[in-house]
């Protein structure tokens, strides 16, 4: 691994701090061609300076208990995506800041079954084609044993109006687009909607095609990403990691996560997050978990590691990315990961940001006092959300809540 990276950073307020658990996304945080820009715990929405960091212009919110979880440029303004009562969708100018249009999913969704956090609408993911916007949103609902899901993939046009909805009783986690086809990864599916991945047409919202692991329980797709010629998915099923080619065709299978028998426990770890270009594709894996419970005393040996492959399913290289990663930064060939908490361990030296090749593996990294919540990539610059946190066996907070920015040697 090359030498850390270089950055900078500038405060983003305070915030309460992380616990040992995950609490779920908070932040968001996107690079534009002269801008950062972050969308904060605290639902404010900050446009930095991308020289010089000095603040361009800040958009806020009256509704409490929002946070910002998503952000995507798309045309010549910003759409970013609230975790709130609403479960928002704003869309602001680049240049000035003016909120030009904004989108309630509650409309859709209905309201929050209880005010705690896990139960307000949430835009779990925004693309683009550059053409429209592709956003998709969800609410929980939860009687005693029973999980149950409202969801919608909206596509919107540029003035804010709904060009075509899908619409299901699962929870969506992740888009990707590429030409006309939009990949829609449900994680959770307990209803009547039983597919983990749903291939849209973005231009009518048609089902082009549909896939899932064939397993038993809710949980089914982890993270899409497309291909030319197919897609590749991370199964929440199954613990793997599959390449399909377009229509549904499996081309190839690995194993990831999957079931391990650890010191007399069976453990597993899903695999959350995946990027696939041309030249091969990058899986990254989450928390350890025991088929005979939440609790356990050891670690998935595969757990919160990336893995790179080719494009003929050929594993090529893995590397530790210490903690849970909430998502991916992507761009090229490249691939930035957040590294949080580690809730089993709560070593705070694995904290920080690793950017791996697809191709070669691990390229540099970032330690951090607190967590790596967010990220984007661009080029040989990268921009990172930190947060505070708060071991529940150790006291000390850790990190503040800022906004990191720099470049990368490689």
């Amino acid at each position: 691994m090359s030498n850390a990276l270089q950055q900078r950073a500038v405060g983003l307020g305070d915030v309460p701090p992380a616990r040992s658990r995950h609490a779920g996304k908070r932040s968001a945080v996107t690079l534009l061609e002269e801008l950062v820009v972050t969308g904060t715990a605290t639902g404010d929405v900050v446009a930095h300076d991308r020289t010089t960091l000095e603040e361009r212009w800040r958009g806020g919110t009256e509704t409490e208990m929002t946070s910002v979880v998503a952000a995507e440029p798309y045309g010549d303004g910003i759409a970013v995506g609230e975790r709130s009562s609403e479960g928002t969708i704003r869309f602001y100018d680049q240049k000035t800041g003016e909120l030009r249009w904004q989108y309630a999913t509650a409309t859709d969704l209905g309201v929050p079954q209880k005010s705690s956090r896990f139960f307000l609408p949430f835009v779990a993911d925004i693309e683009t084609d550059g053409d429209r916007l592709y956003v998709a949103s969800r609410r929980y609902e939860r009687d005693a044993d029973r999980r149950s899901f409202t969801s919608v993939v909206y596509a919107f046009d540029e003035a804010g109006d709904v060009v075509w909805t899908h619409d299901t009783d699962a929870s969506p986690i992740s888009l990707d687009v590429e030409g006309r086809r939009l990949a829609v990864a449900y994680n959770r599916c307990p209803g009547t909607h039983q597919h983990g991945l749903v291939v849209l047409d973005a231009e009518t919202g048609a089902v082009r095609y549909e896939w899932d692991p064939g397993t038993d329980g809710q949980r089914r797709v982890g993270d899409v990403s497309l291909v030319e010629d197919g897609v590749v998915v991370t199964s929440h099923g199954d613990y793997c990691g599959y390449r399909l080619r377009d229509g549904g065709a499996e081309q190839w299978c690995v194993d990831l996560g999957t079931p391990t028998e650890v010191d007399g426990e069976t453990l597993y770890a899903y695999p959350n997050h995946v990027h696939a270009t041309a030249h091969g594709a990058v899986f990254v894996t989450g928390n350890t978990y025991s088929t005979e419970g939440r609790e356990t005393a050891s670690l998935h040996p595969r757990e919160h590691t990336a893995l790179g492959y080719t494009p003929d399913g050929e594993c090529v290289w893995t590397a530790s990315v210490g903690g849970f990663a909430s998502e991916l930064g992507v761009g090229g060939d490249l691939v930035a990961v957040p590294g949080a908490q580690h809730f089993r361990t709560r070593n705070a030296e694995v904290h920080g940001l690793r950017i791996f090749s697809s191709e070669t593996g691990p390229e540099t990294a970032l330690e951090t006092d607190g967590i790596v919540t967010a990220v984007a990539l661009d080029g040989g610059s990268f921009a990172a959300v930190e947060e505070p946190v708060v071991y529940h066996d150790e006291g000390e907070n850790r990190g503040t809540y800022r906004l990191l920015l720099g470049v990368g040697r490689w």
